[in-house]
């Protein structure tokens, strides 16, 4: 089945509740899946995940709670209905994750961070490494004001946007999937001016 882009752009979490129902590791997984373009039926999303489908039912259902995941158009089998992203972008905004639950920081972070965890140690243990093909990684320490950083957070988003919008099935020829990770977080221990 061709992946359908998302209805909308983004899907923010401001709810901790919302942020502890990614705290699943086969959530994440299929998170993961359904954010990177595909469109899944739980039978598919649970063989992904080591799953039975009646178990990626109740989790699909409970991501669909706070519009993390929507129902697709039914396909050829009308009595499983495929699952896709709510939005071509997840985000949490830090102010919904605030000093709540170890539970809570536990999702937001797995979340976010365990994925590229994988990713990197794939990468690293693959034959693509040290082979030129547009792979980057920085890191680095910057120096922004609160202005600066909303405004380098809305540049970046606004040059990524174009390459968002391309699925599985609407792609240039010779297009190679890259995972990209970004962020730009204030140090915990900066007690510079508020």
């Amino acid at each position: 089945m061709a992946p359908r882009p998302p209805q909308q752009k983004v899907v923010t979490l401001t709810d901790p509740r919302a942020i502890r129902a990614l705290a699943h590791p086969a959530r994440q997984r299929v998170i993961d899946e359904l954010y990177g373009g595909a469109v899944l039926t739980a039978t598919e999303a649970a063989r992904l995940c080591g799953l039975t489908p009646s178990a990626m039912s109740y989790h699909l259902r409970a991501l669909e709670k706070w519009g993390i995941v929507a129902r697709d158009e039914a396909g050829d089998d009308a009595r499983e209905r495929p699952w896709r992203a709510a939005a071509r972008d997840l985000r949490i905004e830090h102010t919904a994750h605030g000093r709540s639950t170890p539970m809570a920081t536990k999702a937001f972070t797995s979340t976010f961070m365990a994925p590229m965890l994988e990713e990197l140690e794939a990468w690293a243990d693959s034959d693509r490494r040290g082979k030129d093909d547009g792979t980057a990684m920085s890191r680095g320490r910057l120096w922004l004001t609160t202005e600066e950083a909303k405004a380098l957070v809305d540049q970046v988003v606004a040059l990524m946007e174009p390459y968002e919008e391309r699925t599985a099935a609407d792609h240039p020829a010779g297009a190679a999937q890259f995972s990209s990770f970004w962020s730009l977080l204030r140090r915990p221990d900066d007690a510079a001016a508020e």
